[in-house]
């Protein structure tokens, strides 16, 4: 009976310590984090001291701890083996466990970590098991146990019990692998509806989330379905086209044509003519009759870009079609009334256009209805990346390429520059990166000559040979470990060089690879 109880108080112990372990290792996301806490427990609950897990490093081929608690940092480094040697070598090679009663007396057991002293004077035992992936081995778990009354029965439910823990070690890499994975997948989806907002958030091809882009969006959203006349306000590049064709296919009078007219790619006589038509014989060389754009566009909408550039003539003649609503054509007396939504814009300053008496007051109070600011993209940084991202998309799959991302070092220099030319330059820009990009990234070394001098290093500092390489290879790198999750062991094998020289470089460079771990 006694015999009895104590077996019963040992499967109550395996039971309570394997459920603690499991609480630990279904609950962390950090594998290393819940290995380390795992190990603890095993000291802490079952005596099992030095538990180490030591996994293939794929770079070397070689077996190295990857987690041990109790053994110091220089003894983890020291314990690397090759397959095959020494026990956990063997364990590894074999896919079996091994029980060493008597380390002491074991001439396969190397002891590299140095981390039991003198092991000739301890009645010390060490048990180790496979860590298997499927059926793949992956790595060991190791323990030491020193059994008062020798070696017993009390060593083969140690080694089952050990066996049990590694099977769960390996479904939660596993788990872990797979989350990380479903994360990236979902970042990558995330990105992907960003770009594929709702209708409060983008229109058409407008790209932004910033604050002043939301702006943009509630004006157009309140003007829409109204007739009154938009003005759009803003540098060249901003996107105005965009927001003009946004009120037009949004709106009510979406089914009805949309016409563009740049008032300042014409000169006087024949924008007066492209705006109301002519008759045949008006003028030399009108030889029959023109419709104009204000009849082209009847019952839609007219777009009118560079509005500020029109002459004072063209002004007055526009300024009776706004308040009347009717027009003649060149060389004509017949009225003709028009149903026309009007959408203007301009990157002048119109009110300094009337001060100067160069634009009309009474057509600037006339257009100037519901005006609309395009923000310069210097101002609305955070959708930056957002348009470099839409345009990288659209180029890519244009010219059948597989470019998946931009590098960090490329993206700091397209959120530091600040864009003259705004949404068109950046598209511009983009395109050229594209065309000269044969790999999967996009890196600095693609953006043009003006994104890759920064305002530290222009006039008599410019940046030399060192600094140059010096940034090129730190952006390899954190294209590495963002490619392997933080991972510095696949980043090695991945640039085809050491470990030692990747953590070289990593302290070198002051880079945290704990900021790409998904």
């Amino acid at each position: 009976m006694a015999n009895d109880s104590l077996q019963i108080e040992k499967q109550l112990q395996d039971l309570t310590s394997l459920y603690e372990i499991t609480k630990q290792l279904a609950s962390s996301m950090e594998l290393r984090d819940c290995l380390e806490k795992t190990m603890r427990l095993l000291s802490e609950m079952r005596q099992m001291e030095n538990g180490t897990v030591s996994i293939i490093n794929p770079l070397t081929g070689k077996l190295e701890i990857e987690v041990a608690y109790g053994i110091t940092a220089e003894g983890r480094k020291r314990g690397k083996y090759k397959i095959g040697e020494g026990i956990t070598g063997r364990v590894v090679a074999t896919g079996e466990p091994i029980i060493v009663p008597h380390i002491a007396e074991e001439p396969l057991f190397l002891n590299r970590t140095r981390s039991r002293g003198d092991i000739k004077e301890q009645n010390r035992s060490f048990l180790c098991v496979p860590i298997k992936d499927s059926n793949q081995i992956i790595g060991a778990l190791s323990i030491d146990r020193i059994y008062e009354e020798g070696i017993s029965e009390q060593a083969n439910t140690d080694l089952q019990f050990l066996t049990v823990l590694s099977g769960l070690i390996a479904q939660t890499s596993m788990r872990i692998q797979t989350v990380n994975k479903e994360k990236e997948e979902l970042h990558t989806e995330n990105l992907k509806l960003k770009r594929e907002l709702s209708k409060k958030n983008r229109i058409n091809d407008i790209v932004g989330n910033s604050s002043k882009m939301q702006d943009v969006y509630e004006m157009v959203h309140r003007v829409v379905n109204s007739n009154a006349t938009v003005l759009l306000r803003g540098e060249s590049g901003t996107g105005k086209t965009l927001v003009a064709k946004a009120l037009h296919y949004n709106g009510k009078r979406a089914d009805k044509p949309f016409v563009v007219v740049n008032c300042s790619a014409l000169p006087e006589t024949l924008l007066e003519s492209e705006l109301f038509g002519h008759e045949k014989g008006a003028f030399t060389g009108a030889n029959e009759r023109k419709i104009g754009r204000f009849e082209q566009a009847e019952g839609g909408t007219l777009f009118l870009d560079e509005i500020g550039e029109i002459s004072n003539s063209v002004q007055v003649k526009l300024l009776h079609v706004v308040q009347e609503r009717t027009f003649q054509r060149l060389g004509s007396t017949q009225l003709i009334e028009c149903d026309v939504r009007l959408v203007a814009a301009t990157n002048r300053d119109l009110e300094k256009a009337v001060r100067e008496s160069s634009f009309r007051e009474d057509l600037y109070y006339r257009l100037n209805v519901f005006p609309v600011y395009m923000p310069p993209l210097r101002e609305r940084r955070t959708d930056i990346l957002l348009i470099a991202e839409f345009f990288l998309e659209k180029f890519s799959n244009d010219n059948n390429k597989k470019i998946r991302r931009i590098s960090t070092s490329a993206i700091d220099m397209l959120v530091q520059y600040h864009w003259p030319g705004n949404v068109r330059e950046l598209q511009n820009c983009m395109e050229r990166a594209v065309l000269i990009c044969d790999e999967d990234t996009i890196k600095g070394i693609h953006l043009p000559p003006t994104l890759q001098t920064s305002d530290q290093r222009t006039g008599e500092n410019p940046l030399s040979l060192t600094s140059a390489v010096e940034n090129f290879e730190k952006e390899l790198i954190i294209d590495g470990l963002k490619k392997n999750n933080g991972n510095q062991t696949k980043t090695a094998k991945y640039l085809d060089t050491s470990l030692r020289i990747i953590n070289y470089k990593i302290h070198q460079y002051n880079i945290d690879p704990k900021k790409y771990k998904i």
